[in-house]
């Protein structure tokens, strides 16, 4: 099959595309062919050596597809060769970046009809994050005001539409040219970051959800009420420590189940939310695709469409 890999830790140009052997279920899993996967910030850390280095190669990178299961390893009892599929890799897999992948059946859920696997891709990952976030970890309330940091991002830009439909305040950081666009996903206010220090803008806030990381992240603080709490996803495998007693740091829990995924469906079909503004990239791009992914001002995702 053909891929996107690398065969040693660099810059984007260390990206390759060519034949790599075909994966194959084994039990419990499900074999894929892949129509879409999409690109995660973690992917261009991955190929930079900026977690553990990695000493098997080639390496193919990418957490989070859509496509058609093509083949059913032992035991697998709720598929059939056929289905829509669409998925998060387990921590540590990767292998999206690939016209096909072997997965867990347990942690993939089936494609909805109203969705593309564009959207699927688009979608996965970034919903289960957010659905960890705002709901599971921030236990975000009705009535209640949140500060999302980066809405023009895909995390972000699901976590606006999420707190919206539970019926919080949303308040989001962007640059002037993203406004209207996370207007249209239903921030009730925006505070321009290159005008103003949203330290000084906004205050007594009851969650803030940052997806930034950095000097934004420390500074989080500031802005929350007595009791208030953060969450973040930005700033390594541990939240930073909060600045005030009287306030709660979190890091969410990121974990694969196919409930996340089921309940991204029914959001979707409800249209609570809709998949962010998607580039698309062809897997011989992924170079290209991971240097605009690094430089990090772009609005929406970055997906591969494979086939």
């Amino acid at each position: 099959m053909k891929a996107a890999y690398f065969m040693k830790h660099g810059g984007p140009e260390v990206m390759e595309y060519g034949d790599v052997p075909d994966p194959v279920a084994t039990p419990g899993q499900v074999l894929v062919d892949v129509h879409a996967a999409s690109v995660n910030g973690a992917d261009w850390k991955v190929r930079a050596g900026g977690y553990a280095p990695l000493e098997n190669f080639p390496y193919i990178p990418g957490r989070d597809f859509s496509g058609v299961v093509s083949a059913l390893g032992a035991g697998v009892t709720d598929f059939v060769v056929g289905d829509e599929v669409f998925g998060v890799c387990d921590a540590g897999q990767e292998q999206a970046y690939a016209e096909k992948i072997a997965i867990r059946a347990a942690i993939v859920a089936r494609k909805p009809a109203n969705l593309t696997h564009v959207d699927c891709a688009a979608l996965s990952l970034i919903g289960l994050t957010a659905l960890c976030s705002i709901e599971d970890t921030l236990m975000l309330r009705s009535g209640e005001t949140i500060l999302i940091q980066g809405g023009a991002g895909g995390v972000a830009s699901f976590a606006i539409q999420l707190a919206k439909h539970i019926g919080a305040r949303v308040v989001t950081t962007a640059s002037a040219a993203n406004h209207d666009y996370l207007r249209r996903l239903g921030a009730d206010r925006i505070i321009d970051y290159n005008a103003q220090d949203f330290t000084k803008a906004i205050s007594a806030c009851d969650a803030v959800f940052d997806t930034v990381g950095g000097d934004v992240a420390k500074r989080a603080f500031i802005v929350l009420r007595p009791g208030g709490r953060a969450a973040f996803i930005a700033s390594g495998n541990a939240a930073p420590m909060s600045t005030r007693s009287d306030t709660v740091s979190l890091r969410p829990k990121v974990g694969r189940d196919r409930a996340h995924l089921e309940r991204i469906v029914s959001l979707a079909a409800s249209g609570a939310i809709r998949a962010p503004d998607i580039t698309l990239y062809k897997l011989s791009e992924a170079a290209a695709a991971h240097q605009v992914s690094e430089g990090r001002h772009f609005r929406g995702k970055l997906v591969f469409k494979v086939r």
